[in-house]
């Protein structure tokens, strides 16, 4: 189970009171988790989640906060940071920082349909559209500057296929770290993974799990997402439901003609950030009772992408 950092229910208790949401019921762990300490929490006013955040500079936790509240505002089904009868959002519990969110409905989707992206890519563009005036910044700490300084040396535990692989992709990401950088930009999601999103039936109810948002091109958030939700068992894309998701994305905001030309780029860029940071995880946390993603899922992903079939729609 992931959870790094357990809690006895008297603890709790007393971090819960000040919301005045009722007597605590029941709490269990979240064994989803990979990077933080997550529990459903009941009280007899609703059902919340609580995260105990485990990685990362603290400061960067009001921005997230702010984030959400303008997602949340923008109508989006997002878990907003609830705040204390005295007005706190951010807290500390167990000596870490902690934030209690509204529980949303519905339940991961495992085998998405053409629906399911569609809905996925509509709700990507909405996020993009009600952040792109007023981008709030927030550098990732796992984006190309972090990919050009970790690749070279993680390469190296790689086996001779593999090898030239990424060594080709990084100095893919250095060539065109510029025109990338310079793409239309808002703020990202950046890890919009199926495990990410929930469905209540075939409703979208819910997008979970901010804590790799950041502002940047908005093309790359979308190829982490399309690489997730549409790749085969053998990594490749499967082209109707690419079709599907990038269709419904580009009737809210349709894609440049720089976009365009950089869609392959991007599409490897997201391959090799989460090939390196499930290199890291597998390193850090080998023989710990923690969910550790396979890194040879991207490095497969990372193979097919270098030819891409599926071409942006409608680019300007």
């Amino acid at each position: 189970m992931s959870v790094f950092t357990p809690l006895e229910r008297p603890e709790l208790e007393a971090f819960l009171a000040p919301y005045g949401l009722g007597r605590l019921k029941d709490f269990q762990g979240i064994a989803e988790g990979s990077e933080n300490s997550n529990f459903f929490v009941s009280l007899e006013q609703g059902e919340y989640v609580l995260t105990l955040v485990e990685r990362g500079p603290s400061h960067d936790l009001p921005y997230f906060i702010e984030l959400l509240d303008v997602l949340h505002e923008a109508g989006l089904p997002v878990p907003y940071a609830l705040r204390t009868e005295s007005g706190e959002a951010l807290r500390e519990l167990a000596e870490k920082p902690a934030l209690l969110q509204p529980r949303l409905p519905g339940k991961h989707v495992r085998e998405p349909n053409a629906h399911h992206c569609a809905e996925v890519g509509s709700l990507l563009a909405h996020l993009h559209l009600a952040t792109r005036d007023h981008v709030l910044e927030r550098k990732s700490d796992r984006g190309l500057d972090w990919m050009l300084t970790e690749g070279p040396s993680l390469a190296l535990q790689l086996d001779e296929q593999a090898l030239p692989l990424m060594r080709n992709a990084l100095k893919e990401i250095a060539e065109t770290k510029a025109r990338f950088l310079a793409l239309p930009r808002a703020n990202l999601h950046a890890d919009l993974f199926r495990d990410n999103v929930l469905f209540d039936g075939t409703h979208l109810a819910g997008v979970i799990d901010f804590y790799n948002a950041c502002s940047g091109p908005m093309l790359y958030d979308l190829a982490i997402c399309l690489n997730d939700w549409c790749s085969d068992e053998e990594g490749r894309l499967d082209v109707h439901l690419a079709r599907a998701l990038l269709g419904a994305y580009a009737a809210l905001r349709p894609f440049t003609a720089a976009e365009a030309e950089l869609w392959p780029t991007a599409l490897r860029i997201a391959c090799v950030r989460f090939w390196l940071s499930r290199l890291i995880a597998a390193n850090t946390f080998a023989g710990q009772d923690v969910l550790i993603h396979d890194p040879g899922v991207f490095e497969i992903r990372l193979a097919q992408r270098q030819q891409v079939a599926v071409a942006l729609p409608f680019a300007l």
